[in-house]
């Protein structure tokens, strides 16, 4: 399917691996002009050239941290009138309630709910005057079904979900859709991490951390980031003009309910 975007330009963040690289090889296959964005110089810098290379797109990489006015910044000087923006930020570390103070609500609100809101809110009007544009926030599949160690994932995203139905609703009519996708398990890094968090906490190997995860999944195993990706492209697309302020949730059927 054509995705109607070929020559657009992205903001993609955290996309030097796992989801955002994904969503950001999607994006280049379709055409995408490409800012990718990363804290780690080195992985970023060689993921923009492997995607350059492949698809013939432009690729420009910004080593910063993007929780901060300075990194916020910086992407947009390197890309001031992006067409599409992917919102993504690696999760909080898991824990219980008693071991989260206000610090640690702080960092996590910092990360997944504050920084994703005032991008988008710098990208916006730009969007608005040029008539058209795409937001797509990475959000999780807790902010439907909430997994109790990740209380901070569920809170921060919980936030930046009310944030992008209110604002949706009120730049559509300018040609910009704003729309979330609510991944489940991926086999990424942040996987990697629960399953040895897992491993230690029930004295059991991370293969059989894996394997238990991947058997509670009706699809009987973790999503790719490619396949993230694609669907994150679509929701960048012509397509989704007529779909507003949506939570598309990706996990291989493991929130279980008739009606979403």
């Amino acid at each position: 399917m054509d995705l109607g975007i070929k020559g657009r330009r992205a903001i993609v963040c955290a996309s030097s691996k796992g989801l955002g690289r994904g969503s950001a090889e999607a994006l280049a296959a379709a055409g995408v002009h490409l800012t990718l964005n990363a804290r780690t110089k080195d992985t970023l810098e060689a993921t923009a050239a492997e995607i350059a290379k492949t698809y013939g797109v432009e690729v420009k990489a910004v080593a910063c941290d993007i929780t901060t006015d300075e990194g916020r910044a910086q992407v947009l000087e390197a890309e001031p009138a992006p067409d599409i923006l992917i919102n993504n930020a690696g999760g909080p570390p898991p824990g219980v309630w008693s071991d989260w103070g206000r610090a640690q609500w702080q960092a996590a609100f910092e990360a997944n709910m504050l920084t994703p809101i005032l991008l988008t809110t710098l990208v916006l009007p730009g969007m608005i005057e040029r008539g058209w544009g795409r937001v797509v926030s990475i959000t999780s599949g807790s902010v439907k079904s909430p997994i109790p160690q990740l209380g901070l994932s569920n809170g921060a995203r919980a936030g930046l979900t009310g944030f992008v139905a209110g604002t949706a609703r009120q730049v559509a009519k300018h040609g910009v859709i704003m729309n979330n996708i609510l991944p489940g398990q991926h086999d990424t890094d942040r996987i990697g991490a629960l399953m040895n968090a897992r491993s230690k906490n029930e004295g059991i190997t991370v293969e059989e951390a894996r394997a238990g995860a991947q058997a509670a999944i009706p699809r009987g195993r973790f999503g790719t980031p490619a396949e993230f990706g694609s669907v994150a492209a679509f929701l960048c697309s012509e397509h989704v003009g007529f779909m507003v302020g949506q939570n598309v949730l990706l996990d291989g059927g493991a929130f279980n309910s008739t009606m979403g």
